[in-house]
């Protein structure tokens, strides 16, 4: 489960809907002072929210850029159906062009872990609206055995019991430090994610194709590949050989794992800021 250190934005962004034609969606919107250099739509992984990117938007809208981070249909702030079908990935991708039409502008596109997985489905299906497209700490196909294994553990117990019933084995089996600073906001965002969309989304973790040489072949999109120097979702070889596939940009962040964004978020922010400023 992504942690962010804070679920208060900084003042730079506001908690604002995005209206659009496949519904509304809860969104952190952040803006710089001045005339936006450009926009970057920021997808969450698996379990996660936007509040995920938190950390990165003082450092990104100090750059000159606005950053709306969404959370997905059926994920914490936005509604969603209760059958897993609404939750299939093409629905997911054709959600996120519906967003980035919203913001009538073309968007530096960014998906985390399973957030990626949907970016590069809505790239597949209609790159015109994104400038470039990053791939943080996700990979070119389903993920690695333990996970797996993990996600299909999750999808029984959700299947079983109540969302509170699964929160409180799930915080039972934390190692104590992390329990200690995690609050209320992760409880809160665990029982308004619905249940569906979990099972739903585990199931594509764990089932998803290498679609690598179809989005090595849209052209012209900058892609960038991004990562921790440490992973046990998507193995770091996996991730170097995939962004050499891609012809990508390859970042490793130093003393990251799974989520630099929380990790290591002024080097995250840096690193994307270098990639959006060579393809603005």
């Amino acid at each position: 489960m992504s942690r962010p250190p804070t679920f208060v934005p900084p003042s730079c962004a506001r908690a604002r809907t995005l209206a659009t034609r496949r519904g509304p969606f809860a969104t952190l919107d952040a803006r710089p002072a001045g005339e936006p250099r450009g926009t970057a739509l920021m997808l969450p992984g698996f379990t996660g929210s936007k509040e995920d990117f938190i950390a990165l938007l003082e450092p990104l809208t100090g750059a000159g850029y606005r950053v709306v981070c969404v959370d997905g249909r059926g994920q914490y702030e936005t509604e969603g159906p209760d059958t897993e079908d609404g939750y299939a990935q093409s629905e997911l991708a054709s959600d996120v062009l519906a967003q980035s039409e919203a913001l009538g502008s073309p968007v530096h596109l960014l998906g985390h872990s399973l957030g990626g997985l949907i970016a590069r489905a809505a790239v597949l299906l209609d790159p015109s609206p994104f400038v470039t497209l990053t791939l943080l700490s996700s990979g070119p196909a389903r993920v690695s055995p333990v996970q797996r294994e993990r996600a299909e553990l999750l999808s029984g117990a959700l299947k079983d019991m109540t969302m509170q019933q699964v929160w409180e084995i799930m915080r039972s089996m934390d190692p104590p430090e992390e329990t200690a600073i995690d609050g209320e906001d992760l409880r809160r965002r665990w029982l308004l994610t619905r249940p569906a969309q979990l099972i739903a989304t585990a199931r594509q973790l764990s089932g998803e194709p290498d679609r690598v040489n179809e989005l090595a072949a849209v052209q012209p999109l900058p892609k960038h590949v991004m990562s921790g120097e440490r992973d046990d979702t998507w193995p770091v070889p996996q991730l170097d050989e995939m962004a050499l596939r891609l012809g990508a940009r390859r970042t490793v962040i130093e003393g990251a794992q799974h989520s630099p964004n929380t990790d290591r978020p002024l080097e995250t922010a840096a690193a994307l800021r270098d990639f959006w400023d060579a393809h603005g």
